[in-house]
């Protein structure tokens, strides 16, 4: 299994709508930890293209 790059305690935390929390599905979780880890692949794509080792902001 890999290592998850998101915080479910957190996302949890940002799940609400005029203050009332709103409950998060597993599924839901699944779909972000894949679209933060591509968002953080192309980022790191850019950066090497752009010859730099470091990820900034404006690679995103």
């Amino acid at each position: 299994m890999t290592k998850s790059v998101i915080v479910k305690s957190q996302v949890k935390e940002l799940a609400k709508l005029d203050g009332k929390s709103l409950s998060v599905a597993e599924e839901f979780y699944k779909e972000l930890e894949e679209k933060n880890k591509k968002l953080i692949e192309e980022a790191c794509k850019r950066a090497k293209l752009n010859s730099r080792n470091t990820v900034m902001a404006r690679d995103l």
